[in-house]
């Protein structure tokens, strides 16, 4: 076992690299350049949207409100004249970058702490780099990707941009890894 407290250099420092590297894999790749599809006559689509002044939230349309709805008939001819959508409505102001970018490194932050508790209960001072490397890679891999599925099956996110997030996570997971690895207390 290692004391969590000897593993805070890795953990900032892991968060501080998955920070640039997804910045490098965002800003300066196409990789998900295409994630997000424009509407339709999109001026004509938010035009009859902002009628309804929709409060910030996430909506799914047709909803059914109960178990015995959902068989109903109406219920399915409704899901059958379409669209079916998923819909997030976010506050009507620029993205606050500096908010975001934030967020994502105190996420960064978390994955880390919680890949490098697994370890530090697994692991004793002076573990080699390669049972380093497997422990945080695979926990740090689940921080950053498993939970992107739940949004495919459940709501249809669609695949590719979930196996692009994926792919993003492994990434994140294996630079992770590789700062511990290096910065494991020997």
């Amino acid at each position: 076992m290692t004391e969590l407290t000897a593993l805070w250099l890795p953990i900032l420092l892991s968060a501080v690299v998955v920070f640039i590297i997804s910045s490098i894999i965002h800003m300066a790749t196409p990789l998900h350049k295409n994630d997000f599809k424009k509407l339709p006559d999109e001026a004509k689509v938010l035009d009859s949207l902002r009628s309804f002044n929709i409060p910030e939230g996430d909506y799914m349309a047709p909803t059914a409100g109960s178990m015995e709805e959902m068989k109903s008939d109406g219920y399915k001819e409704k899901v059958k004249k379409g669209p079916v959508i998923v819909l997030t409505v976010r506050p009507n102001e620029m993205w606050n970058m500096g908010k975001t970018m934030g967020g994502w490194f105190l996420y960064s932050l978390v994955v880390s702490f919680f890949a490098a508790y697994i370890a530090s209960r697994a692991l004793p001072v002076g573990a080699n780099y390669l049972q380093v490397f497997r422990f945080i890679g695979a926990s740090a891999f689940m921080g950053y990707s498993f939970a992107l599925w739940q949004q495919a099956i459940w709501y249809g996110k669609s695949l590719s941009t979930t196996i692009k997030s994926t792919v993003d996570g492994l990434i994140y997971a294996l630079f992770t890894a590789g700062v511990f690895g290096w910065l494991w207390p020997r």
